[in-house]
């Protein structure tokens, strides 16, 4: 079998930062522990879009959550697509259902969700959640139950 990290790109080199959101920079590797489930989670508490109208730049605390299949996704890849985010233009709502679509079609995970705590803007803070399931049983009621029990996450 062929070592898929050799092919990884972002880790150990030099990246330039982008200069707006891109996912082709999303590298993946193999799910060593395929067999079994877990969760993996990343919080990005300086993420920043610009706000489609004003340009005025949109902080959040980001936090992506999913239960791998076969691939997981390199994190300074990650890291970069997020930071692409700072010079683009879009609502919220948006910006969580574009990071969730890209990541979903990616990694193709059991199940994911991604959540935007973002900063209040005029005495009102906008929290966007968004998930999914590859449709299996199991995962179609995680989805179920956490999006009806959303209130609560952070």
């Amino acid at each position: 079998m062929r070592n898929d990290l050799d092919t990884l790109k972002s880790l150990g080199g030099k990246s330039a930062a982008p200069a707006d959101y891109d996912p082709a920079v999303l590298e993946t590797f193999a799910n060593r522990m395929g067999g079994r489930d877990y969760w993996v989670t990343f919080t990005a508490p300086e993420f920043t879009t610009l706000c489609p109208k004003t340009g005025q730049p949109d902080f959040a605390v980001l936090t992506i959550r999913y239960v791998p299949g076969e691939r997981l996704v390199e994190s300074k890849s990650l890291k970069l697509y997020l930071f692409g985010f700072r010079n683009h233009g879009d609502f919220h709502e948006d910006v969580v259902n574009i990071i969730h679509d890209d990541l979903a079609k990616l990694l193709q995970p059991k199940y994911i969700e991604v959540v935007g705590k973002f900063a209040p803007r005029g005495g009102i803070s906008i929290d966007p959640f968004v998930n999914s399931s590859n449709g299996e049983e199991r995962w179609q009621r995680l989805a179920v139950s956490r999006f009806d029990s959303w209130n609560g996450v952070r």
